[in-house]
């Protein structure tokens, strides 16, 4: 018997209690939409956060001024002032494989407009700032290295800003604000970001020249954070290794000296973000998994009923030439048939209800082909191995026993 004619076979054995073959099904195609809806949501949540940890920044690498032992008081990061904007552009000069550098100079600051004022935090940087944010300026322009260098009073903000100080659809570009009473010309208006990794409003920002940082707000002349830009994901070690080594040297630091800085990468938080995902979604995976287990039983139970009912059949069937193997295989045909069709249709009930999921309670969702081919895969192995049994049994039946039962 050919394996088109196999299945044929299965399916009409299976129509002919179509009742009791639906609920059968039914212990599989919940098992199989609950595995893709679960895997859905884990997967959309890492989806999410990734695009989140990229929307930091291209290839970015943080350099943050580091810790100070006082007296044998260790001082929190940031603590030290031996980071400079002479360090950035060392860093771009003799590190390979750097693409941009920018020096940070950050303060809280309270901006005014007329009647309205709102509490937000200034960076300074370098021009090059929205390059290794890619982070793209939407009206007007951002600064030039010309205001860098004579410390201008002007400024790009977030979209957060705009709405509080200026309210929506009012372009602010051309206008003047005032920080620590002093007026700032707004240049450009920057691409909303949304919310970080960390939770924070990324459009809840001001930028504008390090120097005016330095100079006119902090009154500092060492600079908190550089940011840098590496060529490729590739070259961030090795980027990150040449800066250890360079700064070590420019600070003069000895060999049983710790360092005075601390470097971070957006990977790091990805990696983190990645494995935390990963184990959830195994997790939730695996809760979903016991539905299809139970839907197993069912499938080897309905398959036991089956060949009791069936047994005079076997035994007809055996007597006209029908070999073991034969009848083996029929009932094995019939058991990854009916899990077969319940993971169809549980396949897709588990993309509709992820659909419905992403759409009422707005979370974020992802439906993989991969988990798609796996849950389809897994509902025929669930019935290859409880059909198994089922099917041996009925394939060691003796023909004379078989004929003569009632």
């Amino acid at each position: 018997m050919n394996p088109r004619e196999v299945i044929r076979v299965a399916l009409r054995a299976l129509a002919r209690n179509k009742m009791r073959t639906i609920l059968t099904m039914l212990g599989i195609i919940i098992g199989v939409g609950a595995v893709i809806c679960t895997v859905a949501i884990g997967e959309g949540a890492s989806e999410q956060v990734q695009q989140q940890i990229q929307s930091l920044g291209t290839n970015m690498i943080m350099l943050f001024a580091g810790s100070v032992n006082s007296n044998g008081v260790r001082m929190g990061s940031e603590a030290t002032k031996t980071l400079t904007a002479d360090d950035a552009y060392a860093i771009l000069a003799h590190v390979p494989n750097v693409v941009a550098v920018s020096p940070i100079a950050f303060a809280s600051v309270q901006v005014v407009n007329g009647n309205q004022n709102w509490y937000t935090r200034a960076y300074g940087a370098s021009p090059e700032y929205t390059q290794i944010r890619n982070w793209p300026v939407v009206q007007g322009s951002s600064f030039s290295q010309r205001d860098v260098d004579v410390a201008a009073d002007v400024c790009v903000i977030g979209h957060t800003i705009v709405t509080e100080l200026f309210g929506d659809g009012t372009d602010p570009v051309g206008k003047t604000i005032r920080v620590k009473s002093l007026p700032f010309r707004i240049l450009g208006v920057l691409e909303t970001k949304g919310q970080s990794p960390t939770g924070e409003d990324q459009d809840d920002v001001m930028i504008m020249p390090y120097t005016t940082v330095q100079k006119k707000i902090s009154g500092i002349s060492w600079v908190q954070l550089i940011m840098i830009s590496a060529s490729s994901q590739q070259a961030m070690q090795q980027v990150e290794d040449g800066i250890t080594a360079l700064l070590r040297q420019r600070h003069h630091l000895r060999t049983d000296e710790d360092n005075d800085f601390i470097i971070r990468s957006p990977n790091e938080f990805a990696q983190a973000a990645a494995a935390s995902s990963l184990v959830m979604t195994i997790l939730l995976g695996a809760i979903a998994s016991i539905s299809l287990l139970v839907g197993g039983i069912g499938i080897m139970n309905i398959m036991l009923v089956s060949v009791t009912e069936r047994t005079r059949e076997i035994g007809v069937r055996m007597a006209v030439g029908a070999t073991e193997e034969d009848v083996q295989r029929q009932f094995l045909s019939e058991a990854v048939v009916l899990s077969s069709l319940g993971g169809i249709v549980g396949i897709l009930l588990g993309v509709i209800g992820s659909a419905i999921i992403s759409r009422i309670l707005g979370w974020s969702t992802f439906v993989s082909p991969s988990s798609v081919i796996i849950a389809a895969i897994f509902s025929a192995g669930v019935g290859i191995f409880f059909g198994y049994y089922p099917a041996r049994k009925a394939a060691r039946l003796d023909p004379i026993e078989a004929l003569r039962y009632e």
